[in-house]
C-alpha cells in the first residue's frame, strides 16, 4: 500500500501560479487531484524580463557566477562563451547522483509546483521555455523518477532536483501509464514534447533551491492538518468509552491560558461530544492526563501546525536559486536564499509534534485494554482467556511509537561540509521531510488502532449508539462500515489497514462535517 495515497481526484479544479500566491492546499490539488496547472500571463512577463537581464549581461561579458563560471568551489574558474550551454547541461548529468527509492508521484509532482512558482518571480533568468516545459510535465501527467537521497539542503536540493532536470532535457528515467520506468525521451516523444536544450544559468536555476524539501513539506503541512483532526476525534470517542468528564473543556478554562490550538480544540471536542450520555461515568474524582490534558496537548500539535504552515507558505513563494538576478539594475547577487533551515526546523518540530500525538494516543489506548474503565472487560473481550481480544494492538502500536520516538531526532541539528569547505553547512532539510513522512504515516497508523478499540469499548457500553455525542456516532458508523465488532478472536491485520487508509483520506472528519461543523 502506498504510505502516501491521493485523496480522490477531481479533475475539474485548476491552479494558477503567479509566483506569489501558492498555498499548500493548492499544491495538494495539483501533487494528489491532478489539478490543471495555468501560468498567470503577468508572470510570464516577468520571466521574459529576468530573461533579458541574463541576456544583457551575457553580451557585456562580465564574468558572474553561475552563469560564465564554474560552481561552488570551482567558482573562479571561468568557462568560455561556446561552452556555457554544454557547462549547463554538464552540470545537471553531474548532480544526477541521487539514490534509494524513488519519491511517490504526488511528491514529484508537488516539487514540480514548487519550481515552477519560484522561477515565475523573475529573479532566476530562465527562459519561458523552461516554465512551459515544467507546466507540459505536470498537465500531461510525466512523473520524472527522483531518487528520495541525496540533497543536503543546502546549495539548494541539487541531487533529487537535478534528475527533475535531466527529465526536461530528455534524458533519465519517468514513469509510464504502467508504472514502469522507461527512458524519459520515449514518453516525451509520445507526448509530442519536445526536450529542451539549457543556456546559460538555466540549469543552475532548476537545481539550486529548496523545492524539494518544500513540496514534500507542503504535502506533510496538509496531512498533518487531517492526522490532529483524525486525533481529535479518535480521543473524543475514548472520552465517551472511559466515562471522561467534558468540564477540562469548557471554554471559561481555556480563556485562563489563551493558547490558541488549545482553545480551538477543546471547542472541537465538545462539537464532537455534544449531546453524549457516556461522558462522567466512569466514578474517577479525575480523569487521567490523556484525556484531561487533551485542549492542551493537541492544542500545541495544532500549533506547530500553524508555525509550519506560515514557515513553508512563505517558502512556496520565494525565490531561493543561486545567483539572484535583478532584471532592474541588472545585478546579480550571489547569497545563501538556497538554504533550507527555516524550512528544516519547521519539519521537525512537525515531525517531534506528530511523533508525540502518536505517544499520546498509545496512552488512551492502553487505559481502554487494561480495565480502567471498570464496565469493561480486560483488553475489551467477553471472553478473556479464550479470547486475547485486542490485547496485542498496544503492542503494536507501542513498537510504532518506539520507531517515532527514534525518528524524531532533528535532521536540523546534523551538518555535512562538501565542496572543499565551500559549502560548509547543511539544513538536511530533505531528511527533516523524509522522516516526518514517515511518522506522519506511522501515526496513522496508532490512530487507527486508538479508534479500533473504542469502537469496541462502546460496543460494550450500549448497544443505543444514539447515546453517543453527534460526531462521535458518525465517526463509529464509518468505522463500522469497514471493520466489524470483534466477537471472537480473528486478525486484525486487514481492519486496522483499512482504517488508517480511511484516515488518510479524510473519511472521518468529511463524514461528520456534513452534519456538524467542527
Amino acid at each position: 500500500m502506498k504510505t502516501n495515497s491521493p485523496r480522490s481526484k477531481d479533475f475539474h479544479s485548476n491552479v494558477i501560479l503567479d509566483g506569489n500566491s501558492l498555498t499548500t492546499h493548492d499544491v495538494l490539488l495539483a501533487a494528489r487531484n491532478h489539478a490543471r496547472v495555468d501560468i498567470a500571463a503577468s508572470a510570464l512577463e516577468v520571466v521574459r524580463s529576468g530573461r533579458k537581464s541574463i541576456e544583457r549581461i551575457l553580451k557585456s561579458g562580465r564574468s558572474v557566477y553561475g552563469i560564465t563560471t564554474g560552481f561552488g568551489k570551482l567558482a573562479d574558474k571561468k568557462v568560455s562563451e561556446n561552452q556555457l550551454d554544454v557547462l549547463q547541461l554538464n552540470l545537471i548529468r553531474s548532480h544526477s547522483v541521487g539514490t534509494g527509492a524513488p519519491l511517490e508521484e504526488d511528491e514529484v509532482r508537488a516539487i514540480m509546483v514548487v519550481r515552477l512558482n519560484s522561477l515565475l518571480r523573475g529573479n532566476s533568468g530562465v527562459r519561458v521555455e523552461i516554465v512551459r516545459q515544467l507546466q507540459e510535465f505536470l498537465n500531461h501527467g510525466i512523473y520524472p523518477v527522483i531518487p528520495r537521497y541525496g540533497s543536503l539542503g543546502a546549495s539548494g536540493d541539487l541531487a533529487p532536483s537535478a534528475h527533475l532536470a535531466l527529465c526536461l532535457v530528455g534524458e533519465g528515467r519517468a514513469f509510464d501509464s504502467d508504472g514502469e520506468q522507461v527512458k524519459t525521451s520515449k514518453i516525451l516523444e509520445r507526448a509530442r514534447i519536445t526536450p529542451i536544450k539549457l543556456r546559460a544559468k538555466e540549469g543552475l536555476s532548476i537545481i539550486n533551491g529548496t523545492q524539494v524539501m518544500t513540496g514534500l513539506g507542503a504535502l506533510l503541512v496538509e496531512d498533518v492538518r487531517a492526522l490532529i483532526r483524525n486525533l481529535d476525534i479518535a480521543s473524543a470517542m475514548c472520552i465517551e468509552a472511559l466515562g471522561g468528564s467534558p468540564v477540562p473543556f469548557e471554554s471559561r478554562v481555556q480563556k485562563l491560558r489563551p493558547m490558541h490550538g488549545q482553545a480551538h480544540v477543546a471547542t472541537r471536542i465538545l462539537k464532537l461530544l455534544r449531546e453524549s450520555k457516556l461522558t462522567e461515568t466512569s466514578g474517577h474524582v479525575q480523569d487521567p492526563y490523556s484525556l484531561r490534558c487533551i485542549p492542551q496537548v493537541h492544542g500545541a500539535f495544532y500549533d506547530a501546525l500553524q508555525y509550519a504552515r506560515s514557515v513553508i507558505e512563505i517558502e512556496l513563494n520565494s525565490v531561493t536559486d543561486n545567483p539572484i538576478v535583478f532584471p532592474d539594475s541588472d545585478e546579480v547577487i550571489s547569497a545563501g536564499n538556497f538554504h533550507g533551515q527555516p524550512v528544516s526546523l519547521a519539519l521537525d518540530l512537525l515531525c517531534m509534534a506528530v511523533a508525540e500525538a502518536s505517544v499520546y494516543s498509545e496512552r488512551r489506548i492502553d487505559k481502554l485494554l487494561s480495565g480502567y474503565n471498570s464496565k469493561l472487560p480486560l483488553f475489551l473481550t467477553k471472553s478473556p482467556g479464550l479470547n486475547s481480544g485486542l490485547m496485542v494492538t498496544q503492542y503494536t502500536a507501542a513498537a510504532l511509537v518506539a520507531e517515532n520516538r527514534i525518528l524524531s531526532r532533528p535532521a536540523s541539528a546534523e551538518n555535512a561540509s562538501v565542496s572543499a569547505g565551500q559549502e560548509d553547512h547543511a539544513s538536511m532539510g530533505v531528511t527533516a521531510a523524509l522522516k516526518a513522512r514517515k511518522v506522519v504515516d506511522l501515526t496513522n497508523t496508532i490512530i487507527a488502532i486508538e479508534m479500533l478499540c473504542a469502537a469496541q469499548a462502546l460496543d460494550f457500553l450500549t448497544e443505543d449508539k444514539k447515546k453517543m455525542g453527534q460526531g462521535t456516532r458518525i465517526a463509529y458508523r464509518e468505522l463500522r462500515e469497514i471493520s466489524k465488532p470483534l466477537i471472537n478472536d480473528r486478525s486484525l491485520e486487514l481492519d486496522i489497514e483499512r482504517v488508517t487508509e480511511a484516515l488518510r483520506q479524510d473519511r472521518f472528519t468529511r463524514a461528520i462535517e456534513k452534519t456538524v461543523q467542527l
